[in-house]
């Protein structure tokens, strides 16, 4: 299986990168059109802020190419808000692959924001495989999507939110696999695997 993690100047690619070895997965990172419309896979990560994150994109063109790739693509972490439509975030208009917006989470009680630790996933008609059922994974984030058609996992921080989507080619996860050990590999597994 040919794999490609698209490289932008977003973080966590290492990470994703140290996970996919951790599987025997042979994959490359590039921000080269050409390698990633071959690929099998696209794997999107991503730690970072959305607006300069969407500049780079435009320019490189690399939003037309995302938004047009038929292959399974899985958009992780600020990648999964990247495939929206809209983020809070620096009122930034995203790829639009989901029509969903990404809102801010507003700050609670004792619940701070960003919000940072292990949280519990209820599947619903997921992609994932059923044994993630009220796993633990684990989370980095200020701006979510609330819960909708698209959504295929939820789990709650101040309120319910989706933990994980899917549309079409395209899936995504709020949370990082790549930092969620054994239940995060599960996670991948079951992307190679739609």
């Amino acid at each position: 299986m040919n794999i490609a993690v698209i490289r932008y100047n977003a973080g966590n690619i290492q990470s994703v990168s140290f996970a996919l070895e951790r599987l025997g997965v042979n994959f490359v990172i590039t921000d080269d059109k050409e390698q990633i419309q071959k690929a099998d896979k696209v794997f999107f990560p991503g730690v970072g802020e959305a607006s300069s994150t969407m500049s780079y994109l435009r320019e490189r063109k690399l939003d037309q190419l995302i938004r047009n790739l038929k292959q399974p693509v899985l958009g992780v972490c600020l990648g999964m808000q990247l495939m929206c439509r809209f983020s809070e975030e620096n009122n930034t208009d995203c790829l639009g692959i989901f029509h969903e917006p990404v809102r801010k989470f507003t700050p609670q009680n004792d619940m701070k924001v960003p919000h940072m630790g292990w949280n519990q996933l209820q599947l619903r008609n997921s992609w994932l495989d059923p044994q993630l059922e009220n796993s633990d994974v684990y989370f980095v984030h200020s701006y979510f999507v609330p819960v909708s058609e698209h959504t295929s996992a939820i789990t709650s921080y101040i309120e319910p939110f989706s933990a994980a989507m899917h549309k079409d080619n395209f899936y995504a996860v709020q949370f990082h696999p790549e930092k969620s050990a054994k239940a995060g590999e599960l996670v991948i597994q079951s992307f190679l695997k739609v």
